[in-house]
């Protein structure tokens, strides 16, 4: 639609008009700390819609006047997403045309688009909400196509993954309808003769060759969409070989070489039930048939994929995850148990579950508080070692003589994370790993009682000056200890999500054992690669940068704090103290001895290899290594690491890097 014919378009009620002014006040003066995307046609920002006593978020996307769109594009959008509601598809709230401003305000969508989750976010979607997600963007797009309830269908010519945003449940709705053409409905080889216009990597070979439009445009568009979905690579990826940085090209040749498997992305492999991963890329080979005819409707794409959908979530609740052999469908049913109260919780309820978590002989002891509150000497100062998630770990010892380790959790909402930390411990056995002996439950404080004799915590004998001084052995012993149970734990589909030298506790022997499960999380319990977390309740200076872009963690997050950790135990100085960029540019420059702590008389080839693995760990997540490679790095010494680039945050004076502390 031309800007001519504006001046007479009838909008629904719901399609507001702003002026300026209220666009300046949602924005702020369009500050840029509220931009959170940019595209074609301009800058989005992050807003918020004052209308009387109501406060609305919203996404305010700003017509750049160097953008190679315009008024037309603009007109376009408002009039086709002022008429159509749908559940896929974005709403548009309002718009405001003053001047040279031309500006469109959409409902705000808080996890971004599909792009971001895929290329930039370097948080790994699990495969059934992939499948979601693809679903719910081609209803939007079937709707568009057959549902509309106007005369003609819409053809909407510009579908890619940076154009799928996703609302707060993770639901995909189709989004930017400016280069969007009307075309007759129920006639799928009927085109529209028009200059040609879209995204390249994503553009329809027959529409850009003739000029053509038609649905089937859309079709297969989403084909590079579900290929782009399932191998994690762009449209365009330079990281594919030199014949094929087109991503179409790539997976057809290898799906016709039988390699469907190899181009699935790394964070979703195995986890995909054979017959969905063959379904799948079969629908997404049809959609990109150099014929328009012979490519399926978005109706077939959307039924395809609720029946690949099904399969797969039938397969995981039928079937046992690779992972399960330690922990069994009893813990399952346990961690799913309440007895209907706010949050499941209660003395009895809690007793109960301790009393039924036991596995074969392994029963766990219920303490009377007065036992506990003896062997604590009333919980003293003296006796408190160390913080444990929302709590603290003291130190204690019974009548009979043991030394134990008591953490003192205090209750709150989080019952089910609580159990599931409880369901671990008991399954977990690892020579470097605090074992459960049995807990107490006095009031709303819960106490759980390790078998451990305690002398100190990593981080006050490596940073006390009137301490014990840590040699190198010891210091090398300690580091591939908590190695090996990372690795441990992650073979069996757990990340320990609080990685710092205050949770490492040491015997008399300095033999460390890992502590604070306060932020554990199971894969298996969640099913699924990553994990929400809140990074409030993490120790902050050790926060990964993925973390603070998206609120979810993988194991790679565990890498990271661990090459944290290696760090500050060479180093003999505390994160406040020391900075990425400071560790890397002397380790790059050759100087690395003057970061070692020169407390420690080693071989400087040996401990500049440990810095060097520490580096790897704190590296952009993708290039992070596994702690299975890691442990290899660190046990033989001839195993070559290569000599890594120095990163482009520390040239550009990137401010992601820690800062010193005062």
């Amino acid at each position: 639609m031309d800007a001519e014919s504006s001046s007479s378009l009838e909008l629904p009620h719901q399609c507001r008009q702003f002026t300026i002014s209220e666009i300046h006040s949602a924005t702020q003066n369009f500050d840029y700390s509220l931009v959170i995307g940019r595209g074609g046609f301009g800058i989005v920002y992050k807003g918020t819609i004052t209308n009387g006593e109501t406060h609305l978020v919203a996404a305010i996307k700003r017509l750049d006047s160097t953008s190679n769109q315009g008024a037309a594009e603009f007109w376009n959008e408002v009039q086709m997403l002022s008429k159509l509601r749908h559940c896929h598809l974005v709403s548009l709230i309002g718009y405001c045309n003053d001047g040279q401003e031309m500006i469109l305000v959409y409902e705000y969508m808080p996890h971004g688009t599909l792009e971001d989750h895929l290329h930039k976010f370097q948080s790994p979607l699990p495969w059934v909400r992939r499948l979601k997600i693809c679903i719910g963007a081609a209803r939007g797009l079937d709707y568009l196509h057959n549902g509309t309830g106007i005369k003609h269908g819409i053809i909407h010519r510009d579908v890619k993954s940076s154009n799928i945003l996703l609302d707060d449940s993770w639901a995909a709705k189709v989004s930017d309808f400016g280069l969007s053409k009307l075309g007759p409905i129920n006639q799928p080889s009927t085109y529209v003769n028009t200059f040609v216009k879209g995204t390249f990597g994503y553009l329809d070979p027959d529409y850009y060759a003739s000029g053509r439009l038609t649905r089937k445009s859309d079709v297969y568009a989403f084909g590079v969409v579900l290929f782009e979905v399932l191998s994690g690579k762009q449209a365009v990826d330079s990281s594919l070989d030199e014949e094929h940085w087109g991503l179409v090209n790539w997976a057809q040749e290898s799906m016709k070489e039988g390699r469907l498997k190899q181009i699935v992305e790394y964070s979703i492999r195995g986890r995909i039930l054979p017959k969905c991963l063959k379904d799948f890329g079969r629908i997404a080979d049809r959609c990109l048939h150099s014929n328009p005819k012979q490519r399926p409707t978005m109706a077939e794409v959307v039924f395809c994929l609720e029946s690949i959908l099904a399969l797969q979530e039938k397969a995981n609740h039928t079937l046992q995850p690779s992972g399960l052999g330690i922990f069994g469908n009893k813990v399952s049913g346990l961690l799913s148990w309440s007895n209907g109260e706010k949050s499941g919780w209660s003395k009895r309820s809690l007793e109960l579950f301790f009393d039924t978590i036991g596995v074969g002989n392994k029963i766990l002891r219920r303490f009377e508080f007065g036992t506990i509150n003896v062997a604590t000497e009333n919980f003293s100062e003296d006796n408190k070692i160390s913080r444990w998630g929302d709590g603290f770990m003291y130190k204690g010892r019974l009548k009979n003589g043991q030394g134990v380790s008591i953490a003192r959790h205090d209750f709150d909402s989080r019952f089910q994370d609580f159990k599931i930390l409880v369901a671990l411990l008991v399954k977990l056995e690892h020579e470097n790993l605090l074992q459960l002996l049995g807990y107490s439950v006095e009031g709303t404080q819960v106490f759980l009682v390790y078998e451990f004799s305690l002398y100190e915590s990593l981080d006050r004998v490596l940073f006390d000056p009137e301490g014990i001084l840590l040699d190198w052995n010891k210091r090398k012993t300690i580091i591939l200890a908590v190695a090996r149970l990372l690795l441990y734990l992650h073979q069996n589909d757990v990340i320990h999500g609080n990685v710092t030298l205050g949770i490492i506790l040491l015997d008399e022997s300095f033999d460390p054992k890992i502590s604070d499960f306060g932020l554990v999380r199971s894969l298996l319990v969640d099913e699924i690669n990553c994990v929400e977390v809140n990074p409030i309740r993490e120790t902050f200076l050790y926060i990964t940068p993925e973390v603070h872009q998206s609120n979810r963690v993988s194991t790679k997050a565990d890498v990271y704090k661990f090459g944290v950790l290696i760090l500050e135990t060479m180093t003999g100085r505390n994160i406040r103290r020391l900075t990425r960029k400071t560790v890397w540019k002397d380790w790059w420059e050759g100087k690395s001895h003057y970061i070692i702590d020169h407390r420690i008389h080693a071989n400087f080839s040996v401990t500049a290899r440990f810095i060097l693995i520490g580096l790897l760990c704190i590296a952009k997540v993708a290039n992070r290594p596994t702690m299975e490679e890691v442990v290899a790095m660190l046990t033989n010494k001839n195993l070559p690491i290569g000599k890594l680039p120095m990163p482009t945050w520390i040239i550009e004076n990137d401010l992601d890097d820690t800062t010193d502390a005062p």
